[in-house]
């Protein structure tokens, strides 16, 4: 379901909604890291109090210092540089009655107060440490004033295997964290011993890190929208402008859409747009081709069939037999007319399609144009007494960039075009050589009756209008495939007249390599 509606999402959309879950992973990672910041520094200084608890016990317990009022004022004298790092080290005793307190120790010794009301703690707002205590029973009311010796009640009461307890008081001002632990003394408790210190440290900390995390979010964030307008500028309009180019042309709208600018880019899009042009262009001059050959097509079959309708007719009415063989023979001859009309349009496109799969290769044309005149003498040598004559300029090898089989192909329909022309006992001449344009050059010659036109380029365009009778033997595409082909290899294909003999005369020359 969600990939199906991921699937209906533009390139834009989706990759807007892929940043978003990024940065929404990201930012719930951030916020259970921002939440444990506190939590980790309160649990390093918890730790370190721990340890000046653990350290204090084993003194006490090594100098065997009484609960007392007096026993446990000398002792805090004689060890106050233990504390030194710490803001308040309390005493309690078992019925936790204040009996030290390290902020009297610059007092007189014999002024030690024993108000507990002194030592008094605003709002507990904090949170406790739960690997410092286990029992978290303690009962802590924060919407009210509280003092240690309540916290210490709750304390009592919760008591197990002698664990040590945190909490933390915060206010506008100071950030205080407490830890409290019982002493005990032979398997029985004997007081208690509390830990004060003033860790804004901590709060600056998180703050610090809190701020720092949020610039970081806000940056990302506009990195993104930044990432999204140039992305949305220089990719995705250009895209979308291609698209609509390729609508307009699927539409065959002729208004066009803003392609020239991508062109002109130096990068892939520029690329592709110019590959679509190049594309269009030529799917463009596919379509006008096969537009005006299906209409050049028509018009050719159309002058057969009429004839044919027409001596038809004929032949119905008419009982003259010599008429009668007459009319059979326009009939057949007709039907041969657009039978190779139908058959040479369809080579042509079978040609059109295998063209575009073929690759060019480094190819010698001698063997095949040897190859061709000898298949042509072998057929036509018996039927016309047509002899074909190679020539070339002593060479072996005549190297250019092409497919063989379309060398074959050419070189083929331009026998077969010169044979019909020519009268029997006639001869035809190939003849190969390099010439000083570094070219192959390939002339056929034969002795029939040349070409009518001044202009014999037009002999090469779709069905040559100004044709002799015997044309009417082909479809009149021979030699337009074959300046098809021959441009196809970058080649060029001229037609003339023989100078002082009869007959005509087709050169070819192919780029030498």
């Amino acid at each position: 379901m969600f990939s199906k509606y991921l699937k209906t999402l533009s390139i834009l959309k989706k990759f807007l909604f892929i940043n978003f879950v990024i940065f929404t992973i990201i930012g719930l990672f951030t916020i259970i890291y921002v939440n444990s910041i506190q939590a980790n520094l309160v649990k390093k200084k918890s730790e370190n109090h721990i340890k000046v608890i653990t350290n204090t016990v084993d003194n006490i317990t090594r100098l065997n210092v009484k609960f007392d009022v007096d026993d446990i004022r000398k002792f805090l004298f004689s060890t106050r540089f233990i504390f030194q790092n710490l803001d308040r080290v309390i005493f309690f005793d078992n019925n936790l009655n204040l009996i030290g307190d390290t902020d009297t120790l610059d007092l007189d010794p014999r002024s030690f107060s024993t108000r507990l009301d002194e030592i008094e703690f605003e709002t507990l707002s904090g949170e406790t440490n739960n690997q410092n205590i286990e029992d978290k029973n303690i009962n802590l009311n924060q919407e009210k004033l509280v003092s240690l010796k309540d916290v210490l009640k709750d304390y009592s009461n919760s008591i197990k295997s002698g664990k040590s307890y945190t909490f933390i008081e915060e206010n506008f001002n100071q950030f205080k964290l407490t830890t409290i632990k019982n002493v005990e003394r032979d398997g029985s408790n004997v007081g208690y011993l509390a830990i004060t210190e003033i860790a804004n440290d901590i709060k600056t900390a998180t703050n610090e890190r809190k701020a720092f995390v949020i610039r970081t979010a806000v940056f990302v964030g506009f990195v993104i929208l930044i990432f999204s307008f140039v992305l949305s500028r220089y990719f995705i309009k250009p895209i979308q402008n291609l698209v609509q180019y390729t609508k307009h042309i699927k539409e065959k709208n002729e208004t066009q859409s803003n392609i020239e600018n991508l062109k002109n880019r130096n990068d892939e899009l520029g690329l592709l747009s110019s590959s679509l042009e190049d594309m269009t262009n030529e799917l463009k001059k596919r379509v006008t081709h096969a537009e005006n050959f299906s209409t050049d097509l028509v018009h050719e079959i159309r002058n057969p069939l009429a004839s044919l309708k027409s001596a038809s007719e004929i032949l119905q009415d008419t009982n003259d037999r010599d008429q009668r063989i007459k009319l059979i023979d326009i009939l057949s001859h007709d039907v041969q007319r657009i039978e190779r009309l139908i058959t040479d349009y369809s080579q042509m496109l079978k040609d059109e399609v295998a063209l575009s799969k073929e690759k060019m290769n480094k190819i010698n044309i001698e063997p095949i144009i040897q190859s061709v005149v000898d298949d042509y003498n072998n057929i036509h040598k018996v039927r016309k007494d047509i002899d074909v004559k190679y020539e070339n300029d002593g060479k072996k090898e005549y190297l250019i960039n092409g497919i063989e089989n379309r060398i074959e192909q050419i070189i083929a329909n331009l026998l077969d075009n010169s044979i019909s022309f020519s009268k029997k006992g006639s001869k035809i001449f190939i003849n190969v050589s390099n010439t000083p344009e570094n070219e192959v050059s390939v002339k056929i010659l034969d002795e029939g009756e040349g070409f009518k036109e001044k202009d014999t380029s037009k002999i090469f365009n779709r069905f040559y209008s100004n044709r002799p009778d015997k044309f009417g033997e082909h479809s009149g595409l021979g030699l337009n495939i074959v300046k098809n082909l021959v441009d196809l290899h970058d080649g060029e294909i001229e037609a003339s007249n023989r100078i002082n003999n009869i007959g005509a005369m087709i050169e070819i020359r192919f780029p030498s390599i």
